[in-house]
């Protein structure tokens, strides 16, 4: 049955897609764990959620409508948090609980949940469509190219915002260009596995390259190693076993994670 499984396209489909998303938010995961944003990945997927739901409501394109209102979102965050005295945490748990109550009052309006709104909260990765890989692939790469060209300010403010600063880095435009990479990730993550799990695929990876590397490329590099794994062996966990996808790509990510920090303690 193993084997079997990779002569499926839609099965072909879910692992290339689930390994470009993957990627991208394990490199990000990074950034964003050691900058102790982590979190905004919770916010944003609710967001996501909500942007969803008004597509549905509307008939448009959810990954459409979605992405750019998510982007816009991610800015919001970002001033709310600068503007007012509230800490980002905060402002992110102001975002994440209106966004959820605006989902579940579109989709009330709407004559309760449908199939494919539930698909975007629990995750349906074996059910993605072929124009939505092609934008997944192109939309994850795009990611990871920005990253490479921007690694150095990305690292700088991510080390000591202040010195950054110092040495004329525009941080405030990098931490912008960070969030909204990071919008565009959790959107398309919402797809492997829902927004209720989302901002596991941008935190496991990177605490669990943090375990194993203290060289920051190399953390990137693990921790890209270990989304695509993860994404690989749970995809094809819930194919042989009958589990619910995305959910078990999340318990693999903890197994990673468990596996490294004890080999870490181990190391000494």
């Amino acid at each position: 049955m193993f084997f079997e499984m990779f002569t499926y396209a839609f099965v072909q489909r879910a692992l290339v897609c689930g390994t470009f998303i993957a990627l991208s938010c394990a490199a990000l995961g990074c950034f964003l764990v050691l900058r102790r944003f982590s979190m905004i990945g919770d916010g944003l997927a609710h967001a996501g959620f909500a942007a969803v739901a008004l597509a549905l409501v509307i008939g448009a394109s959810p990954l459409a409508l979605a992405i750019p209102l998510v982007m816009l979102m991610s800015l919001g965050i970002l001033k709310l948090g600068e503007k007012t005295t509230l800490y980002g945490e905060t402002a992110i748990g102001l975002v994440s609980s209106l966004a959820m109550a605006c989902a579940i009052l579109l989709a009330s309006l709407a004559g309760g949940f449908s199939v494919d709104l539930y698909g975007y909260l629990f995750g349906s990765i074996l059910a993605i469509r072929e124009s939505e890989l092609v934008l997944s692939i192109a939309l994850s790469t795009a990611v990871i190219l920005a990253i490479k060209v921007f690694y150095r300010y990305l690292f700088s403010i991510t080390y000591d915002e202040e010195f950054a600063k110092v040495s004329g880095i525009k941080t405030g435009l990098v931490g912008k260009i960070l969030i909204l990479l990071t919008a565009l990730t959790v959107v398309l993550g919402m797809r492997v596995v829902g927004t209720l799990l989302v901002s596991s695929l941008i935190i496991f990876p990177a605490v669990t390259a943090l375990q194993l590397s203290k060289g920051f490329r190399a953390t990137i590099l693990i921790a890209m190693a270990c989304g695509a794994i993860s994404v690989t062996g749970g995809i094809a966990a819930s194919f042989c076993l009958d589990l619910p996808t995305g959910a078990t790509i999340v318990v693999v990510n903890f197994l990673l994670f468990a596996a490294a920090f004890a080999f870490s303690r181990m190391r000494g």
